[in-house]
């Protein structure tokens, strides 16, 4: 072959496919997040045209960064999601079940609860050892080594103090954990909780085939109802000795900066290392982009997504107890209609909802737009009723966006 007739045949492919180089500026112009940025600064400038003495003020900054950490932080499991071509509805209902966990175990330490247990300090401890075993091989047998090792340890930590428990004295067995160590009880607990329910959803999507949406949908009742009956329908607001140390961690503030936001910057900067430089974030991308030729290469396709919605349980558990902290109690209906925003927060980010487009900054950015409009809009009077509508035409926006992107690049 010549070469004229090289020349003519990669003209020839170039036409058929469609696949030119983009320059810089061209990839720039398609980015989602770019312009949900511009967006952001847009807002952000008019607003403090409209409302100078209101909206640009160091306490307003302050509120909205810490309103919008929570559904951020959500957001970065939900992207771990969307990336496989999945979704996760029940984010907004674990936090209402693992909040109420994790008040409980609060409120414990403050008021004595009576807890059932064995009277043989044998027992006791040969099951901590049975039960941080038997974790390790069911989390190995699912989702490898390390989750495996992390299943075993949160386990041997229950287990622990579960034996603690059993082996005070007199028949009756009371919490009484030491001052110092309580709220740590309690964090574990919540987080512990909402990474278990991420499992169940995981187990079922990955392992069982059942779709997404029906899952989770599933799970949005199911951890709801559980929520309301642990707390008897009730506030759960008295935390005992460590009330002032667990306030501190949703609630407090380093440099000015709300500690939630904090805890978002680390992980948006630990999600974008994960999405853009490990296997494991490759392999979220190849699922979602196409999930037969990615088990083709090698990918392992179920345990990928199992740990995926792990991920999700994790980030929501985490976000939930900030907020416990942070609001200085407990309701059953914490969270409730959070998987809209966190869902949102996403999508207008940049996330595709049929997989395999996303990332970490898209997440962070898509947040923090829409608690800006959402404090915009009450710093203009508007009803905040009407919340929701905004929300909901921001979502069709940017999925129409995407499809707009989608056939440029075509």
């Amino acid at each position: 072959m010549d070469r004229t007739t090289e020349t003519t045949a990669s003209v020839r492919i170039e036409d058929i496919t469609g696949q030119r180089e983009r320059s810089l500026l061209q990839r720039l112009g398609q980015s989602q997040p770019l312009w949900v940025t511009v967006a952001l600064i847009l807002i952000v400038a008019v607003m403090s045209w409209l409302q100078p003495e209101a909206f640009p003020t160091a306490d307003n900054f302050f509120n909205i960064t810490r309103n919008f950490a929570f559904i951020g932080i959500m957001a970065l499991g939900m992207t771990c999601v969307i990336l496989t071509a999945g979704i996760d509805l029940s984010v907004g209902s674990i936090m209402g079940f693992a909040g109420v966990l994790t008040g409980l175990v609060l409120q414990a330490s403050a008021i004595p609860v009576p807890l059932p247990g064995g009277e043989s300090g044998v027992t006791a401890w040969m099951a901590v050892f049975l039960t941080t075993g038997g974790a390790w091989a069911v989390f190995r047998w699912w989702i490898g080594n390390t989750a495996a090792w992390i299943g075993a340890l949160v386990s041997f930590l229950v287990a622990f103090v579960t034996a603690g428990l059993a082996l005070q004295p007199d028949g009756v067995f009371w919490l009484a954990l030491p001052p110092g160590t309580i709220w740590i009880v309690a964090v574990l607990a919540g987080l512990t909780t909402a990474v278990l329910v991420g499992a169940v959803n995981g187990l079922f999507v990955a392992y069982v085939g059942l779709p997404p949406f029906v899952v989770t949908l599933g799970m949005l009742a199911a951890a709801r109802s559980l929520a309301i009956v642990l707390s008897q329908n009730r506030m759960i607001y008295d935390f005992g000795a460590d009330a002032e140390i667990f306030y501190w961690l949703g609630g407090g503030q380093i440099l000015g900066i709300a500690n939630p936001v904090w805890v978002l910057v680390i992980l948006a900067l630990l999600f974008g290392f994960i999405f853009n430089f490990t296997a494991w974030g490759r392999y979220l991308y190849a699922i979602g982009g196409n999930e037969n030729a990615a088990r083709l290469t090698g990918v392992p396709v179920e345990r990928t997504k199992f740990q995926a919605y792990l991920v999700s349980g994790l980030t929501a558990g985490i976000a939930t107890v900030l907020s416990v902290s942070w609001a200085g109690s407990a309701l059953n209906a914490m969270g409730q209609g959070y998987e809209l925003r966190v869902i949102a927060a996403t999508v207008i980010g940049g996330a595709n909802l049929m997989g395999g487009e996303g990332g970490a900054y898209g997440a962070f950015i898509g947040a923090a737009l829409i608690e800006v409009i959402r404090n915009s809009l009450l710093m203009a009077g508007v009803d905040a009723n009407w919340q929701g509508t905004f929300v909901g035409v921001f979502i069709i926006l940017a999925v129409l966006l995407q499809k707009v992107r989608g056939r440029a690049r075509d």
